[in-house]
């Protein structure tokens, strides 16, 4: 009996050793300074980088931040970071953690394709004790047929000792005499580890607490897929909400950095993009930055907010090369509770990373180094009498260069290069780091209508400064403003935006701004407007209240829609019988619309004018408040109007659903010439 005491007596002891054990281990581990940091909370720059070739993998250390690679296949399986082994979710395959990837077809057969671009080749380029930089090719051969894209891809991956993440770039190759190809799609995305990172930031505004995945699939599927009622999601606040990928999407001149927060451990994932110069359609093109799944992606052109023309379209054996990147993975912690402490770090890395373009790090020679670029200046000045009879400086203008088209061709480009700027006060513009090769120069002032371009070919050589002097844009104008609904900015924002549906809203700003980005304001114009169209009267009307952002049509069924008529309606005195009267018509987007022109009479059989079917670049759909810009001109004579009241009726003659529409930019109508008033 003694004996068997004692023996319980041992093991309890033995149990409370392993449990105090236990606890200490705890507690170091808790104290324990994570890899790549010092006592003082800095980096540790002195860590090596490390680089780790196995059968089926390779491995990139700083210390910081751990990058597995595919090998030879080049996906991202994994990237390490401060204790935690994997932010991708490793519950995926290999093959869907994270990857470049391309949508493509074979013009010929028009079957697309989804493309992770799995390479068959890997290279160590550059391996010293501050720089790796790896490389995983794959070389396209006419007996891949249909099976691949022709293109020969290099996707590049580098880790700098020191740096809290690492750096992506790929270059595409399309040799002489190849298959025709189209591109519809390039990008970078990553799937990260979805029990951690639940709060997603793109800008200062745009940001909140995300839904999950399942919570998708456990809601309601609305207009289009994309877009789900949350019924019954795992965060009981985010119920009765809308989610929709489309509300996240940002434009290229401000979308520079996003990405995703993990409250415990407390880990932020930030995409990086450095330079607009290997993005296509401008400076204004809009496309997807972060969103549920979580997901980030890096988006170097695709049809949203274009349509589908938009792309890499190569023909009769074009020869094409193009880089795309680098992008920047950063990796950053705290011990605080708020995510804005993370976001406001990743914005400075942001900052750092602009301030170091272009890289003076990656290997390849087709990245020239900032002694290898080009620079050019001038000043922009407006000739329009109308406003002044003097010139008068483009302030703020957007000037850029890209590659030789017709005006305003910049925003469809997917092929070249672009490098944009924004004028001073003044009118005076520089813009630096241009690479080598013939351009044309373009610009549209905000505030003043249509598209500018210099007269000649720019050539940038590596090394000069071009200068231009004093150029002058000429905006479309024939008469005097008589009156004039919006402001000419190529975009539909000072239109009235109604409050979305109380059913169907989603907690998005932090400070309400951007009510665009709601789901569902379209079926709104059928709320305010059920049986009677919009009527605009000049000098009683407000376009900031009574003008609908968008030019849709009316629900009239569950399922059916019907085109809508817009009057406006204005006086005129003393019309000039002989005179030409001009309606311009800026639109901010259009998609499958048609808008025709009547002038006091709704009823006659051939409208005055006709735009036809134009735009597919879905706007209205994706809470984007634009698209791509165009601008049409109406003539009218004089003997078409009267002395009093005269009404312009503009009909959205499509029908086909609540996505066919047109945003409208600006609408002025000028009167004759000055010489008929004299």
């Amino acid at each position: 009996m003694k004996a068997r005491m004692e023996f319980r007596t041992v093991i309890r002891l033995v149990l409370v050793w392993i449990g105090i054990s236990f606890h200490i281990m705890l507690l170091v581990n808790c104290a324990k300074i994570p890899d790549g940091w010092t006592a003082d909370g800095s980096l540790d720059s002195s860590l090596p980088l490390t680089l780790r070739i196995y059968k089926h993998h390779v491995e990139m250390n700083n210390g910081i931040v751990k990058l597995q690679l595919s090998n030879p296949s080049g996906l991202i399986t994994g990237v390490g970071y401060g204790g935690i082994e994997n932010v991708l979710e490793y519950r995926y395959k290999e093959t869907r953690r994270g990857y470049w990837d391309i949508v493509w077809s074979n013009p010929k057969t028009r079957n697309g394709f989804f493309s992770t671009l799995e390479s068959t080749n890997f290279k160590v380029i550059a391996k010293t004790k501050n720089h790796i930089e790896v490389s995983f090719t794959k070389t396209w051969n006419s007996s891949l047929g249909d099976k691949a894209p022709p293109l020969n891809i290099d996707k590049r991956f580098i880790m700098l000792r020191g740096v809290s993440g690492f750096y992506s770039y790929a270059i595409f190759e399309h040799l002489k005499g190849w298959p025709d190809l189209n591109i519809d799609e390039a990008r970078i995305a990553f799937k990260l580890h979805q029990n951690m990172f639940h709060y997603m930031a793109v800008s200062d505004n745009l940001q909140r607490i995300m839904p999950t995945d399942y919570d998708r699939t456990r809601g309601q599927v609305l207009d289009y897929k994309e877009a789900v009622l949350l019924t019954n999601p795992a965060n009981s606040t985010l119920k009765r909400q809308v989610d929709d990928k489309y509300q996240y999407s940002y434009e290229s001149k401000d979308n520079h950095v996003h990405g995703w927060i993990s409250s415990s451990p407390r880990v932020g994932f930030w995409v990086i993009t450095p330079s607009d110069e290997f993005r296509a359609g401008g400076p204004v093109k809009q496309d997807l930055t972060s969103h549920v799944g979580p997901t980030s992606l890096a988006i170097f052109f695709s049809g949203h907010y274009a349509g589908p023309n938009f792309g890499v379209k190569l023909r009769n054996g074009e020869a094409w090369k193009k880089v795309f990147g680098p992008v920047f993975i950063y990796m950053n912690s705290d011990s605080g509770n708020k995510p804005i402490s993370l976001w406001e770090d990743a914005k400075q890395q942001m900052a750092i990373e602009t301030k170091k373009w272009p890289y003076d790090f990656p290997s390849s020679k087709d990245i020239p180094r900032a002694n290898q670029r080009g620079a050019i200046s001038g000043r922009l000045l407006i000739h329009d009498r109308y406003i002044n009879r003097s010139l008068i400086p483009a302030k703020s203008a957007y000037i850029g260069l890209a590659p030789p088209g017709d005006v305003g061709s910049w925003q469809e480009d997917t092929k070249g290069y672009q490098f944009w700027t924004q004028t001073d006060e003044k009118g005076h513009f520089t813009i630096k780091n241009i690479r080598e090769g013939r351009y044309n120069l373009y610009g549209w002032v905000p505030g003043i209508m249509g598209d500018y371009k210099y007269g000649n070919d720019v050539i940038i050589k590596p090394g000069t400064q071009t200068t231009v002097g004093d150029i002058v844009y000429d905006p479309p104008r024939n008469g005097p403003t008589l009156w004039e609904i919006g402001i000419p900015d190529r975009s539909a924002a000072e239109f009235f935006v109604p409050d979305p549906n109380p059913k169907l809203m989603t907690n998005l700003h932090i400070n309400g701004t951007e009510k665009f980005r709601q789901y569902g304001l379209w079926d709104r114009y059928t709320d305010l407007y059920p049986t009677h169209d919009l009527v605009y009267t000049v000098g009683t009307s407000d376009y900031r209240k009574d003008w609908f952002f968008a030019h849709v049509n009316r629900k009239v069924g569950v399922h059916d829609y019907k085109p809508t008529t817009w009057q406006i309606s204005f006086d005129l005195r003393n019309v000039i019988r002989t005179g030409t009267y001009t309606l311009r018509l800026a639109l901010a987007s259009a998609n499958y619309g048609e808008i025709q022109v009547r002038m006091n009479n709704p009823y006659s059989r051939r409208p005055q004018f006709t735009t036809r079917r134009i735009g597919r670049d879905n706007a209205i759909a994706r809470h984007g408040i634009h698209g791509l810009y165009s601008l049409y001109s109406v003539k009218f004579s004089g003997f078409q109007l009267v002395n009093g009241r005269n009404t312009i009726y503009l009909k959205q003659s499509r029908d086909e659903g609540p996505f066919i529409g047109i945003m409208y930019d600006y609408i002025r109508f000028e009167g004759p010439s000055q010489e008929y008033y004299h």
